[in-house]
């Protein structure tokens, strides 16, 4: 009896935890059914032109990856690239609806000029990833689109690595690790894609959740390297170093902004080390291209790194601009709060059209404030 009782409380501690893992995929599925309907009926509205003051004056769009589609067992991080062949269809698409290309750094003048009729669009790229040079440029070229690239110095110099995308890596490594969230080694399942995301969610949590972000990567990279997977390598793979910068930002539409040092959230560090953070960045960037950068990306672009507090030391460092991830088009208002501007993300699970329509009309932004 006591060996079927076991037996039966490890057979309900397994159902908790699957049921758990399949309830996380289902929200996120669920989540993005709801936004697509959201685009869509966004779409409809600004066709039928309701709503047309949303729009504002123009919008700054964020990207990260652009490259081609390649299919992966389980990819948490799929919103964060777009194909190239998306990014032309968003560029015609933003053509016909009206908009003009802007550089980032022309955003306070269009601001500050009044209403000039014709709405803008400015693009940026987060993290410096080699595609943003040899798929991206390619697309805006053809656009006749200035974009800004913003670089993480620890990234492009190797000395930190890219903890999302080594996260993704782990958990798809095998049908199990270990990792140390900050509580003792604990063993996470990763035999089917609801455990494999569950897994990441624990993993970003704990990166991301308040402790120290140093340490935790650290013991995220080791957990890697004992599944076969490098992280230091990976960040080799995918972002461009101090060469590739210096031939990006020699193109006449690309320029370079400053985006850290080492990508942590800035929110939890004080106020002598974010300033450094920004500086040493900028620092960087100058010394890569020759001019030293304007504009800034916060990291994470949340609340993560986006306070009262970094807002002023970020306008203190002498940046004309710093952008975030919150999601929104521009107005007059945002000439008085420069270093806190929105950003609408061209987001991986919508590459269509009319998801681009929907969201540079402000419609869907304007309805989630009430």
């Amino acid at each position: 009896m006591a060996d079927s009782l076991a037996g039966r409380t490890t057979g309900e501690r397994f159902w908790t935890a699957f049921r758990e893992s399949e309830w996380t995929v289902l929200k996120a599925l669920i989540k993005r059914a709801v936004i697509s309907a959201g685009l869509e009926g966004a779409a409809l509205l600004k066709g039928a032109s309701v709503m047309a003051g949303a729009r504002g004056r123009g919008a700054i769009f964020t990207l990260h990856h652009v490259r081609p589609f390649a299919r992966r067992a389980v990819d948490p991080n799929r919103h964060l690239e777009i194909t190239p062949e998306f990014l032309d269809a968003a560029l015609a698409r933003l053509t016909a609806d009206g908009y003009r290309f802007v550089a980032l750094d022309a955003v306070p003048a269009l601001l500050a000029a009044g209403d000039g009729g014709q709405p803008f669009a400015a693009f940026t790229l987060d993290d410096g990833y080699r595609n943003n040079l040899s798929e991206a440029l390619p697309v805006f070229e053809r656009h006749g689109a200035p974009f800004t690239v913003f670089v993480c110095e620890g990234f492009s110099r190797r000395s930190h690595t890219i903890w999302w995308e080594t996260a993704a890596a782990l958990i798809n490594a095998g049908d199990a690790f270990e990792y140390d969230a900050g509580a003792g080694l604990r063993r996470f399942s990763t035999r089917n894609s609801a455990e494999r995301m569950a897994a990441f969610g624990a993993l970003a949590t704990a990166i991301t959740g308040g402790g120290s972000e140093t340490d935790a990567i650290t013991r995220l990279d080791a957990a890697a390297s004992s599944m076969g997977v490098d992280a230091r390598a990976m960040v080799e793979a995918l972002v461009m170093p101090d060469e590739q910068l210096r031939q990006l930002a020699a193109h006449p539409l690309a320029s370079l902004g400053a985006h850290t040092i080492s990508h942590r959230a800035l929110s939890l560090l004080d106020d002598a080390t974010v300033a450094a953070e920004l500086r040493q960045s900028a620092d960087y960037v100058e010394g890569v291209c020759g001019r030293r950068p304007t504009t800034l990306a916060y990291p994470y672009g949340d609340g993560r790194s986006v306070s009262a507090r970094t807002v002023g030391i970020a306008e203190g460092q002498g940046f004309a601009l710093a952008v975030t991830t919150a999601p929104g088009t521009l107005n007059a208002a945002h000439a008085g709060a420069l270093w806190q501007l929105p950003r609408i993300s061209l987001n991986g699970h919508f590459q269509t059209p009319r998801a681009v329509t929907a969201l540079a009309s402000g419609i869907p932004f304007k309805l989630l404030k009430g």
